[in-house]
Parts: C-alpha cells; sequence; structure tokens
C-alpha cells in the first residue's frame, strides 16, 4: 500500500523532460520544509492505494512517461516496487526526490531526479552526500537557486564533485525570489555546463496550484 496525494495528466514542467505530457503519481509526506515549498498540501493528505489501483489509475491515460513525486515519494518503502512495476509495463519512469533518501532503493532502469537542497532552502544538512556515488548518467541533479549565494554555493558543490562528469545539472530560479536572467548571466560568465530550466508549468498555469 501507498499513501497518494493525487494522480493526475499534465505538462512536465521540469528536468530535462520538460515540455513533455506526463502522468504524475504524488505520494504522501514530506521531511523537509523547505522556504518555497510549493506542495504542503501534499504533506499529510491522501489516500491508501494498493500498487494495481494506482496503475489501474495511471492506464487511464495514454501517455508512455511517469513521474513519481512528492512530498518526498523515497519516505514510502513500496516506491522502488512501484517504480519497478511501471517500468515492466512499459513506462518511461522517473522518481524526484530531495536528496535526503538513499536513492539505491529504486530499480536500475528508473530516472532519478535528485535535488540537493541549497542553503536559501533551510534544508541544505539534511542531505544524503553518499547519494551523489549513487548517481549515474540516466538520473539528474536539480539546484533550485534563491540567490546570488546559493548559486555560488551550488557551483562549490558541483566543481567540489565534478558532478559534471557524472550526471546532467539543473539549475532552477525560485520564481519571485531570483530573475532566470541573472542566473543566466552568471552561468555563461563562469561557463559552467549546467542548463537554466524554467518552471514551465507555474508560466502555462499562474494562478494554479496544481499543474492541470
Amino acid at each position: 500500500m501507498l499513501k497518494v496525494n493525487e494522480i493526475f495528466y499534465s505538462i512536465q514542467g521540469e528536468s530535462s523532460y520538460a515540455g513533455f505530457p506526463c502522468i504524475f503519481i504524488r505520494l504522501t509526506g514530506c521531511n523537509l520544509n523547505c522556504t518555497y515549498c510549493d506542495t504542503r498540501y501534499a504533506f499529510k493528505k491522501g489516500t491508501k492505494m494498493t500498487i494495481e489501483k494506482i496503475l489501474k489509475s495511471v492506464n487511464r491515460f495514454e501517455c508512455p512517461l511517469v513521474e513519481i513525486t512528492g512530498g518526498e515519494p523515497l519516505l514510502q518503502t513500496e516506491t522502488s516496487r512501484l517504480a519497478q512495476m511501471l517500468s515492466e509495463s512499459g513506462y518511461r519512469v522517473f522518481v524526484e526526490t530531495n536528496g535526503t533518501q538513499n536513492i539505491d532503493m529504486l530499480p536500475v532502469d528508473v530516472s532519478c531526479i535528485m535535488d540537493i537542497k541549497c542553503p536559501g532552502s533551510g534544508e541544505e544538512k539534511k542531505t544524503d552526500w553518499a547519494n551523489i556515488h549513487r548517481l549515474d548518467r540516466k538520473d539528474e541533479v536539480k539546484f533550485v537557486l534563491t540567490s546570488r549565494a546559493d548559486y555560488l554555493w551550488a557551483t562549490e558543490i558541483i566543481r567540489g564533485y565534478r558532478l559534471t562528469e557524472k550526471v546532467p545539472i539543473l539549475f532552477s530560479p525560485v520564481l519571485g525570489k531570483l530573475g532566470p536572467a541573472e542566473i543566466a548571466r552568471w552561468i555563461l560568465e563562469d561557463g559552467l555546463d549546467v542548463r537554466l530550466q524554467l518552471q514551465i508549468h507555474k508560466i502555462i498555469w499562474p494562478d494554479e496550484t496544481r499543474s492541470r
């Protein structure tokens, strides 16, 4: 059984999959409380569902891409089994995680989109740094930036761990706190091999809490 906050069909707003139609499975619960969190509604509310029932809900949509997100999906032990069963059913599966849980629990054919929390989140001390050594090329790392200080901190992490040699890197500004043009200028000045991403679901649906 898994506690599910919602299952819906929308446009993927972030990561290298941004812009593609995607089925979202949002699981309930999170162990962080980031300053810019926009999914607090998923912290507690949800319905317990079997994996079979979740698969049936997903199968209603004709879409090959599925994201398991939260909250923090890896807090629930059955998440790995759900990801495996989705993959075995022919879906392209990726899991978005906040970087505090061991990502080795995920099946080898499932992609991980892992946050590394910057100081502006208020939660940077909770990162499981061993996860960096568990990543492979099918995975991605995301830094959500609130300020120049976050950018400089993220740059040091990237260089210190030689992250660009391991996985694609995403820089994402917090809407209303940091302008994308500023990040673009810094990336170009520093010659960083990273991808600037915007939360396009918030551009498409600026007045909606949920992207649908």
